[in-house]
This record gives C-alpha cells, structure tokens and sequence, in this order.
C-alpha cells in the first residue's frame, strides 16, 4: 500500500503539524489521525527581536486506501485491446475515491496515452509538489504494464507538465550556472522521482555539470555537481 505525503508550514513544528494534517485529512478520507506518521525537516527559526522568520516544515505520511482500491484489475481477453478505456476507468475511480470531480480525457498515439484530467478539484488532483498526479500515473503505467501495453501513460490537468517542466529547466538551469561558477555542489529541493528525471534529462549533456539523487523518499532531492577537469 502506498502512502500520501504532504509538507506542511507554520511558526512553530505543531503548527506546521496541524497544517499538513488538515492537507492530509482533504487527501485521505475517514483518516486515522492516529497513524499518521511525522518528519520534521526543519524547527523553523525565529528573527531578531521577532520580526521575519524562517518557518518549521514537516512531513506527514498516512497510508492511502485508494491504493488497494484501484490496484490494476486482472486483465480479461475481452478487454486486452482497449487501453484507452482501462486507464479511463482506473483513473475514474481513483478520483472518485479521494472524492474529486473530474473529467477524463484520452489522447492516444502509437508511442503513448496522454489522459487529460479537467474540473473544478485540479488542487487536489495535482497535490503538493505534484505528489498525487504522480501518483495517479504510476498506477496507470502498471496498469498498462500489466495489461502487455508498449505505450507510456502520461496523467496531466490543465497543460500542469509542461508548465512544470519549464520551471523545472528553468531552475535547473540556474542551479547549473552556479554550481559551475561557484565550483560547489547546490543540491534542490526535494522532488518527486519524476520531477528528478526531468532535471537529469535536461542537464545530461551539460559539459559542466553533472547530476546525483541523494537522500530518501519523500524526501530525495538532486545534487548539481560541477564536472571535474581531466588532466
């Protein structure tokens, strides 16, 4: 079963608690405030003489029940040739089951399946970081995976990766550009596995830099490192 993560921000770590608890009880319905597990990433730093501060982040984890509820149904020999409608439906009842209205939308070509999500919950379909998008494709990968698909799936909402994927170049390219001035190492924040790739992807043939993952999930970020000169 996996789980839904969500940060959460305040003045204090139990406020920052709160904050993320009140995200993950939106996310999880019928959540066991009990089994929540948390992380402090940070205990927040007060200003001088209070003004400005720097504020306390946490992580929070609970299981997700939609997991187990849309685990990708065994393929039957009716429907093997019907991609399109298998990740309709297991998207479908995946938003259903976190209480989001939606539409779904397939746009299929021979390399891929482009499933377009629109309605008034995007927020919540998208999630934090773009947590639960991420999440809703994966499932769908397997599901296609598991059905003998060749096809990848992408899950977007509102044109969200590529506005993504251009603040992430963005970014990475900034991040580059100072690593190689600096002759330091600048790791990023902490990214979902698919936003990591991204970064990877774009800076791949950078002559100056080079890219590592380091940490551990949900908190596994990527490191800009300048390439080393061979002599």
């Amino acid at each position: 079963m996996s789980d839904v993560v969500v940060e959460g921000s305040g003045e204090t770590v139990g406020e920052a608690k709160w904050a993320a608890l009140r995200d993950l009880e939106r996310l999880v319905p019928g959540l066991d405030r009990e089994s929540v597990r948390f992380e402090v990433v940070t205990e927040g730093e007060r200003g001088l003489l209070g003004v400005g501060y720097m504020p306390a982040r946490v992580m929070a984890a609970a299981a997700a029940p939609v997991a187990a509820a849309v685990a990708p149904p065994e393929p039957h020999s009716e429907d093997l040739g019907d991609d399109e409608s298998a990740v309709r439906e297991l998207l479908g009842r995946t938003v259903a089951a976190i209480s989001a209205s939606c539409t779904v939308t397939i746009t299929a070509t021979d390399e891929q399946l482009v499933a377009t999500l629109a309605g008034p919950d995007l927020g919540l379909l998208i999630g934090r970081h773009g947590q639960t998008i991420d999440a809703l494709q994966y499932l769908a990968n397997a599901l296609a995976y598991r059905r003998g698909s060749e096809r990848r799936v992408v899950v977007d909402a509102a044109g969200y990766r590529d506005r993504r994927e251009t603040a992430l170049h963005a970014m990475a390219q900034r991040t580059a550009e100072r690593a190689s001035a600096t002759g330091s190492a600048v790791a990023l924040e902490p990214m979902t596995a698919v936003e990591r790739k991204v970064v990877h992807e774009f800076l791949k043939d950078d002559p100056e830099v080079e890219t590592v993952s380091e940490g551990s999930e949900p908190n596994r970020y990527v490191v800009v490192l300048p390439r080393r000169s061979v002599d």
